[in-house]
């Protein structure tokens, strides 16, 4: 059994790549950033301090990190560990990723989850797809998923059926936005800080869904149109309003902070910057006290 099932509670236990196990080195950095539609090369020494510093904020909260193993089926686009699976009480389940270039990642995650002891109880198959971005559980009974390019109706069916009819599942119908190129998730919008608030980004949020988190109670701070496309809205919790961002979303920050939350800024332009992938993309967390 995972105990946490939310986004916001304190860290115990979280996965994580380590920039030396999925972008290998700069060589295999430059052959494969055009493919995968990141928008410069990471600096790999660069990236290995970055991810160094994050890992150590992580760790300062009292979480295990587990470190997940490179493989040669893997790509760079492996560092974003969120999206290969996916939790529930009982266990985890593997993803079945809608970007073709990562199909093997959510395998290679299970072997290591069990070595480690963690049950895999299920997975997402067939024409069925689903990544970890699109999901956020806010308690034991509630996980709210993105019908997106990168989860589909099919792979939305399959989920419901692994996690049974005792969970409700609230589905957010996304907007098209830049199309079935773009890294676009359900967290793109939203991210936790406690159990009844959360940082979002409204222009992009399905209006049902928003109306839905204000009908159960949620204080939403809004990340202002400037700070999107700088990940102001990818923001990890790691305890109760004490998150994680990365740098250069000032005005995210300071309302977060007016909201009563610990903000700890990272220099991300390796990590993160060139693939779109921030704090919450970096981690999978696996058990939260």
């Amino acid at each position: 059994m995972l105990t946490g099932m939310n986004e916001y509670s304190r860290l115990r236990r979280v996965a994580m790549r380590r920039p030396q196990d999925a972008m290998i080195d700069q060589a295999t950095i430059d052959r494969e950033w055009r493919d995968l539609n990141y928008h410069t090369a990471p600096e790999f020494r660069r990236a290995v301090t970055e991810h160094q510093r994050f890992a150590e904020i992580i760790a300062g909260v009292g979480a295990e990190i587990i470190h997940l193993p490179a493989d040669d089926a893997l790509t760079m686009d492996s560092l974003y560990v969120r999206d290969a699976a996916a939790i529930c009480p009982r266990g985890v389940i593997l993803c079945n990723m809608g970007k073709p270039a990562r199909r093997g990642e959510p395998a290679i995650h299970g072997k290591a989850f069990e070595q480690a002891g963690i049950p895999v109880i299920g997975k997402i198959t067939g024409s069925g797809s689903v990544e970890g971005g699109d999901l956020i559980w806010l308690d034991e009974k509630t996980v709210a998923i993105g019908r997106t390019y990168r989860t589909n109706d099919e792979g939305i069916r399959q989920f419901k059926d692994i996690v049974g009819p005792g969970v409700h599942v609230e589905v957010a119908i996304m907007p098209h936005y830049k199309g079935p190129s773009d890294v676009f998730h359900l967290m793109s919008v939203i991210s936790p800080l406690d159990r009844d608030l959360q940082l979002v980004y409204s222009p992009l949020m399905p209006i049902p869904f928003r109306e839905w988190l204000l009908d159960r109670g949620m204080e939403l701070v809004e990340v202002p149109d400037e700070e999107f496309a700088s990940m102001g809205c990818n923001v990890l919790a790691i305890a109760p309003r004490e998150v994680v961002m990365v740098q250069g979303n000032p005005e995210s920050k300071r309302r977060m902070e007016a909201a009563g939350c610990k903000v700890h800024v990272i220099e991300a332009d390796a990590i993160s910057v060139p693939g779109e992938g921030g704090p919450t993309c970096l981690t999978r967390p696996l058990m939260r006290v």
